[in-house]
């Protein structure tokens, strides 16, 4: 049987279009967290509060990128 938080977790990943390996990786240091989950690895209480706090604290990156161009003019003081 698989742990409600599953269905969280993939409500998360789906709404943030996020891998499974990468919220693995930043929740618990743990790429394959969410595939043993669903396979039926027990969840401690402890690793649970960390994937809560993780989801509940996540903010997503900017979108778009800084301007090379801008960049390299402060370096050269242009």
């Amino acid at each position: 049987m698989t742990h409600p938080i599953v269905q969280e977790i993939d409500s998360f990943l789906k709404a943030h279009k996020m891998a499974e390996s990468y919220f693995g990786r930043r929740a618990t240091n743990d790429w394959k967290l969410v595939a043993q989950l669903r396979a039926g690895r027990r969840l401690w209480p402890a690793t649970e509060a960390r994937i809560r706090a993780f989801m509940e604290d996540y903010q997503p990156a900017p979108r778009g990128r800084a301007s090379h161009r801008s960049t390299t003019e402060s370096c050269r003081g242009v």
